[in-house]
């Protein structure tokens, strides 16, 4: 036995396959580990590397039809779990192991009260009146630190942010004081600010518990900030392991270099290559003001007295947290919604109260590219006809939209063949890429992009606004390109705004926000950001050889 004591859980060999396909396809291919007691061990790699399928192996949970357990073992303290029969595995979901997912808004249940889930892990596991469920519940929203947890337990997950959703969801792993905590990429899509505060809270709970961590991510900023050791997978084998440390200094393997390479670094320095250039106003917009109607009759402010400005080919990042007006500023400059008051010029005419032709028109000349490419693009019909929509429908002859769309097809980088497949058939990656084209097929000249890159892998998104930096330089487009990390920001836009509660904060260029900010606000999103102390360590050529 280890001195650090039996081991939480411990993979021996484990393989996993995809069934029916010929020759066999493991997504999980002879990975061994252990995960001790107080000990974080962070599963790393891109979209379908096999971390999920380790994960639901952990917990018992792979998929009935279509993936099969193929040889290798599991154990779960000392009870190997991989022949044990449902009402088994049952018994030690929660008890001996929790898991947090991605998406809480998925996973938590809408027509149930946060109380009333808590209750069902109570109710399935012990014998517990309502009175004792309740009061249980309370205890373990206020250990996850959510204000007023006598008001969220009888909330709804809707009426939540998703930080707190993501509280609640480490709540319910955590209900039953299990040994082994998984998370499974919990921070991915929330704003850094917001994922520090759920990193903080997962590391306080693991001190204060001796649970074991395996957390999976694709990014190595959060890895530098919690891991003890690291798995690195790449098409579901193990490439490198070892001590968080040994790996991010002197990643032995090439693809480790790969990842690490494409965490996007905090640039606070202007660029002395680049040269001012001058450029005449496009898009200004004073003044504005958004309020919605909340709950009890209650206005909330989404955009209050918002003034800024995007020059032509010019890129301003617009970066705050959930809530802080960002999405709500995009969607009233595109025309999705009205403003209650203030203006908005674009090309030097206001966009306003335009009647519903007149803001056709409009759009035209202003496209947005989603956070979610899969639910913005229609399931049900094919790639080359989602591109060329919307130029035949401003009048544009169908072969000549369809001509524009396989050319947009090569200028984003996918296959001829891409135009006729349909959204489900390509990664997440692939679909935004799917997504800029559609925008660049209507020929805008100020393109919004609103949380783009946020859920992708860090590969993936370096790709993606790797590919936003070549079309703004080929086509001479403006972006307003909305986004919760400074990183990201920094690395692509011109200027930066920094928006809070509806309320510019704080606008500038690139690196003098990133740099000096003046804001104390703007330095906490800028401590927040993951990995933040995290350096690539030695050149490669003095690591060790592949």
């Amino acid at each position: 036995m280890n001195a650090r004591g039996m081991p939480v859980a411990r993979l021996e060999s484990l393989s996993v396959e995809i069934t029916g396909q010929t020759p066999q396809r493991l997504v999980v291919n002879n990975v061994s580990f252990e995960i001790y007691p107080g000990e974080t061990v962070c599963v790393v790699g891109e979209s379908g590397s096999g971390k999920s399928m380790i994960a639901h192996s952990l917990i018992g949970l792979l998929p009935a039809h279509g993936v099969r357990h193929c040889s290798g073992q599991v154990f779960l303290g000392d009870t190997e779990i991989s022949a044990l029969p449902e009402a088994a595995l049952r018994k030690l979901r929660g008890a001996a192991v929790g898991m947090i997912f991605q998406e809480p808004m998925t996973a938590l249940n809408p027509l149930m009260t946060i109380g009333q889930q808590l209750g069902e892990v109570f109710g399935a596991h012990m014998s517990m009146g309502a009175v004792a469920r309740r009061d249980k519940s309370i205890e373990l929203l206020t250990d996850v630190q959510l204000p007023d947890p006598a008001r969220v337990v009888s909330a709804y997950p809707f009426q939540l942010s998703g930080g707190q959703r993501q509280r609640v969801m480490i709540a319910m792993a955590l209900a039953l004081e299990p040994k082994l905590l998984i998370a499974d990429e919990p921070t991915t899509a929330l704003d850094v600010t917001t994922q520090a505060q759920i990193l903080t809270l997962i590391r306080e709970l693991q001190i204060r518990r001796g649970i074991g961590v395996l957390f999976i991510t694709h990014d190595f900023g959060v890895v530098a900030d919690i891991a003890d050791r690291v798995l690195v997978m790449q098409q579901g084998c193990c490439v490198e392991s070892g001590p968080v440390g040994d790996v991010l200094r002197s990643p032995a393997h090439p693809y480790t270099r790969k990842l690490i390479a494409a965490v996007p670094e905090l640039k606070d320095r202007p660029d002395t290559d680049s040269e001012p250039v001058q450029r005449a106003p496009l898009l200004q917009v004073s003044d504005l003001c958004k309020k919605y109607a909340g709950r009890g009759g209650r206005m909330t402010t989404a955009l209050d007295r918002v003034s800024l400005y995007v020059d032509a080919g010019e890129t301003v990042g617009v970066v705050g947290e959930s809530g802080s007006g960002k999405s709500t500023l995009g969607k009233v400059v595109v025309g999705l919604l009205q403003p209650d008051s203030g203006s908005i010029m674009f090309d030097g005419r206001s966009t306003v109260g335009l009647s519903r032709r007149q803001l056709g028109v409009t759009r035209q000349q202003i496209q947005m590219v989603f956070q979610d490419p899969y639910a913005s693009l229609n399931p049900r019909h094919r790639v080359g006809n989602i591109i060329a929509a919307g130029p035949i429908n401003t009048g544009v002859a169908r072969d000549v939209a369809h001509a524009r769309a396989a050319e947009l097809i090569r200028i984003v980088g996918l296959a001829p063949g891409s135009l006729s497949r349909f959204p489900h058939q390509f990664s997440g990656g692939q679909r935004q890429r799917i997504s800029i084209a559609r925008a660049l097929a209507m020929q805008p000249r100020l393109l919004i992009a609103d949380e783009s890159v946020s859920a992708l892998d860090v590969s993936v998104q370096a790709q993606v606004l790797a590919l936003l930096r070549e079309i703004r330089q080929e086509l001479g487009l403006a972006m307003l390109f909305i986004t919760h990390d400074l990183r990201v920001a920094s690395g692509l836009c011109d200027r930066i705004v920094v928006m809070r509660a509806g309320a510019i904060v704080e606008q500038g260029p690139a690196a003098d926000i990133c740099g000096a900010p003046v804001q104390a606000y703007t330095r906490e999103l800028i401590d927040a950001i993951p990995g933040r102390s995290f350096r690539h360590g030695p050149p490669l050529q003095a690591q060790k050889p592949e």
